[in-house]
């Protein structure tokens, strides 16, 4: 066994973090994986919208597409949340300098919730006048946040990010990533009075998130 392959089997055997350059394979794999995960999920949003073949008698497209308001709202709705989480995802895994066992068993549990998401827009569209409809789709989405904070924390704490990126690691990512885990958890105490309200607080995620990051962030300074 060459000194190199003592070396890195050493690094498994011990669970030392690995640096990405050394083992470019194994962490090509992680990206890819995770990837392919939010590839499928935002894929799968688009088969809950049911526009059937064979328009029944005396019904107009309009009509049917009117009876579908629900599923195409829950559609747009999940596509922008997924779309702003593998963007969130993307930036992270671009800081990361090295990984270990941790931050990759973190991410499949991140990536288990993201594999729910079509699942639970599917029972927001058929059920979002229902407080449990709402309740079912914030409830996923928080502990998609929260395993995404678990990543976030870890990797800093561990020091796994890049040094000239920790700064916004620390002061950027993980407060943006924060505040929507805050939004999506405060809209289901206020989803058993208003399903309606509670689905108009996630939109502010997108409109002023990053504003209330930056000052979430000059707070935490």
């Amino acid at each position: 066994m060459t000194e190199g392959s003592k070396s890195a089997a050493e690094t498994l055997r011990r669970g030392h973090p690995r640096h990405r350059d050394e083992w470019g394979i194994e962490f090509s794999r992680i990206v890819a994986f995770s990837d392919g995960v939010f590839a499928i999920a935002i894929t799968l949003l688009a088969l809950a919208i049911d526009v059937p073949q064979n328009l029944p008698p005396d019904t107009t497209v309009a009509e049917v597409l009117e009876g579908q308001t629900g599923d195409i709202l829950a559609y747009a709705i999940s596509f922008a949340v997924v779309g702003k989480l593998w963007l969130s995802h993307h930036r992270f895994f671009s800081a990361v300098e090295r990984f270990d066992s941790v931050l990759m068993g973190l991410n499949i549990l991140y990536l288990a919730w993201i594999a729910l998401v079509p699942v639970t827009s599917e029972v927001l569209g058929d059920y979002g006048e229902d407080p449990a409809g709402v309740i079912t789709y914030a409830a996923i989405m928080v502990a998609v946040s929260l395993t995404f904070q678990a990543q976030i924390v870890h990797a800093y704490r561990s020091g796994l990010i890049r040094p000239e990126l920790r700064d916004l690691e620390r002061h950027v990512v993980g407060p943006a990533n924060f505040l929507i885990a805050i939004v999506f958890l405060l809209s289901i105490p206020v989803a058993l009075v208003s399903p309606v309200v509670a689905t108009l607080m996630w939109p502010v995620i997108f409109f002023t998130g990053r504003p209330l990051a930056d000052r979430l962030a000059a707070l935490r300074s």
